[in-house]
């Protein structure tokens, strides 16, 4: 007999089954609730852009983990064999590949500002919730498929909008019931340090180094500054700044006495300044606090810049954005500042999961199943049926009518919490016997009350 592999899925990527994706359900209908409840309009783009449209938006590092697709027909039409005997695999690529796969929604969002840009009436407020992929080295919490939920708002340079956002992410995660840590800083401050350094040409290479601080420890990011060839002064001028003590006040006065010869510097700590004082003023119920070291790999960001931590869970970040100031200039739009945020859905499944977070009633669709004694009873069953999902109660029927042993196996691997059994007696009767499946108790009602009955537990 011929050995038949057994299918499989790409690295990086997972299959969700139904019972994962009524909890994954349950983090999207929650995120989308509240991008709603503060004025956010959906939107969305397609899984594909052009590579023009991705490329440079992301930096160096970024460009590397877009993945490509081929063009179609004949792809090598304007390919020379010179081209495919070349070292330089990207220059090849763009001969090959036209499209890519997006990275993130951000960019897909500025190119479609400014394509849409007549129609849209600004401050532009909206939430996208979509996979993203990038071609990374599968992890813990890593995926080289998962979705983002996003929420921008461009059209408006006030930090009002960084507020409303950091008040957004606390509700969020507090009805989520996740703790956690928002943190933040400024893009500003970092230039202000690439100023301070004298390095102000570098402030990417700076942040690149520092945003791997988490992962890498303080030795080795210095190490990899050095290796990019800052000299050991300026290394030994950025080591103090990682060392600050005191409360945000103090740090923030002992930045502002270091960047004194910097205005970008000074700039980010007014605006840092200014962003807590308003975070002070709607109680956020999560933990907001300033880092230094906080970077954010991302070319295109200006301003404010935000991460979220899990505090009970060991995982990369859950969330993070910031303010990006001409993102659209690169399309054709300058001016245009926007600021936004992006959930990343498959870590907060993660998180939710590790710590058994989600509600009982995600387990499952349904609360009852009707048991199918036969094609009489069947048939009677669908108008009570009927007449619970009018009610929007979740419910179904078995559709085939085998031992009840089996049928009361089903619904309890399905996570169906009650069963009614309803046979002949019970249909003259007017009657319906309810089998709670936890603790094995039946009650009979009159098939009247089963609404009731059925809300009624719902609320216990």
């Amino acid at each position: 007999m011929a050995n038949i592999n057994k299918p499989s899925i790409p690295k990086g990527t997972r299959d969700f089954s139904p019972a994962e994706m009524v909890k994954r359900n349950y983090i999207f209908d929650t995120i989308k609730t509240v991008f709603r409840k503060y004025g956010y309009l959906p939107l969305e783009t397609p899984a594909m852009e052009n590579l023009s449209t991705l490329l440079g938006k992301y930096g160096e590092e970024g460009d590397k983990l877009l993945f490509r697709i081929l063009n179609s027909g004949n792809f090598l039409q304007e390919v020379s064999p010179d081209d495919l005997k070349s070292p330089d695999a990207n220059r090849l690529s763009l001969k090959l590949c036209e499209k890519g796969l997006r990275y993130d929604l951000t960019v897909p969002f500025a190119r479609y500002v400014v394509q849409h840009q007549h129609e849209i009436a600004f401050p532009f407020k909206r939430y996208q919730i979509q996979p993203v992929w990038r071609a990374d080295r599968p992890q813990k919490g890593r995926y080289r498929e998962f979705y983002q939920c996003d929420a921008d708002v461009i059209g408006s340079n006030s930090l009002l909008n960084e507020a409303e956002l950091i008040q957004l992410i606390d509700e969020i995660f507090t009805r989520l019931s996740v703790n956690v840590k928002i943190k933040i800083n400024n893009r500003k401050i970092l230039a202000g340090l690439a100023d301070y350094v004298g390095e102000a040409a570098r402030m990417a290479d700076i942040t690149i180094a520092i945003d791997k601080l988490d992962k890498i420890g303080k030795e080795k990011v210095f190490g990899e500054l050095q290796e990019k060839g800052f000299s050991q002064s300026a290394i030994d001028k950025i080591k103090p700044l990682f060392e600050l003590k005191g409360d945000t006040d103090t740090r923030l006065n002992t930045l502002s006495n270091f960047f004194k010869g910097s205005e970008t510097g000074l700039k980010g700590i007014e605006e840092t300044r200014m962003l807590l004082h308003l975070v002070s003023k709607i109680f956020p119920k999560n933990q907001v606090e300033y880092d230094f070291a906080l970077a954010r790999g991302l070319n295109y960001y200006t301003g404010t810049i935000i991460e979220v931590q899990a505090l009970d869970v060991e995982i990369g970040s859950i969330c993070g954005g910031g303010r990006y100031d001409d993102l659209t200039g690169i399309f054709g739009l300058p001016g245009i500042s926007g600021v936004g945020i992006s959930f990343g859905a498959d870590r907060i499944y993660d998180v939710m999961n590790q710590l058994n977070l989600f509600p009982q009633e995600t387990s499952s669709s349904s609360v009852l199943l009707f048991a199918n004694f036969g094609a009489k009873e069947a048939q009677y069953c669908l108008g009570l049926l009927a007449k619970l999902r009018k009610a929007d109660i979740c419910a179904e029927l078995y559709p085939d009518s085998i031992k009840i042993g089996k049928q009361i196996a089903y619904a309890s691997e399905r996570g169906i919490p009650y069963v009614a059994l309803l046979g002949e007696n019970e249909m003259h009767a007017r009657q319906i016997t309810i089998k709670q499946l936890t603790t094995g108790e039946q009650k009979t009602i009159a098939d009247t009350d089963l609404i009731d009955f059925l809300k009624q537990v719902s609320v216990e």
